[in-house]
């Protein structure tokens, strides 16, 4: 297939700010395998990824991965998936645990993060270090998305300056387990979120 092909369908105003941009993903599971899959189908030109963490059968009810991949490093089996989805975007992966200090090092050249981590402790610690160090480039975080149903209950907003979270901030994945439908929204709605950021056409109050 030829780059002309794969992009006929894709918005010619928008594809051109797509293609040049960068957008970092911190964690490779469940909102950001999905995050990542809807963003390289729209065709933005680089996704920076991160985690250290491998691809387990617990995974699959809501991760894009598949089970010959069980036991693969998840940013290897994204990186593979991602390259079969739109091998005409550049896609860097990085096997590592994220904190505070290799976190501006690795994500220091992307336009927009996206916060894909299921520890509410390291969600804090990396919002902490990304509006210390680029308070005016937008992140946007996910919470609250355990279970299934309450579809209405689901929005994006503004939490302060450039900080948006995408979820209903409320539901814990530990009292209800994480389902795909559920998560799969959040994750969609925060790639919707990239891409009005990136339009500048975002409306999010």
């Amino acid at each position: 297939m030829q780059q002309e092909e794969f992009f006929a369908r894709h918005d010619p105003e928008l594809l051109p700010r797509l293609r040049q941009a960068r957008i970092g993903i911190a964690g490779a599971g469940g909102l950001g395998s999905n995050v990542a899959c809807c963003l390289a189908r729209a065709g933005v030109g680089q996704l920076i990824f991160a985690d250290f963490d491998v691809v387990e059968p617990s995974n699959l009810n809501r991760q894009q991965y598949f089970l010959d991949q069980i036991g693969q490093a998840k940013v290897d089996a994204l990186q593979e998936n991602l390259r079969r989805i739109n091998p005409f975007s550049i896609y860097e992966a990085h096997r590592v645990r994220l904190d505070a200090e290799n976190i501006p090092q690795l994500f220091e050249e992307v336009d927009i993060m996206v916060e894909a981590f299921d520890s509410a402790a390291m969600k804090a610690v990396l919002v902490d270090a990304w509006v210390a160090r680029w308070p005016q480039r937008p992140i946007i975080v996910g919470s609250g998305m355990g279970g299934f149903g309450g579809n209405n209950d689901i929005r994006c907003h503004r939490l302060f300056g450039q900080v948006y979270l995408c979820g209903d901030g409320r539901t814990d994945c530990d009292d209800r387990l994480p389902m795909a439908p559920r998560v799969t929204i959040v994750a969609a709605m925060q790639a919707n979120l990239v891409l009005e950021l990136l339009a500048g056409k975002s409306s999010i109050s």
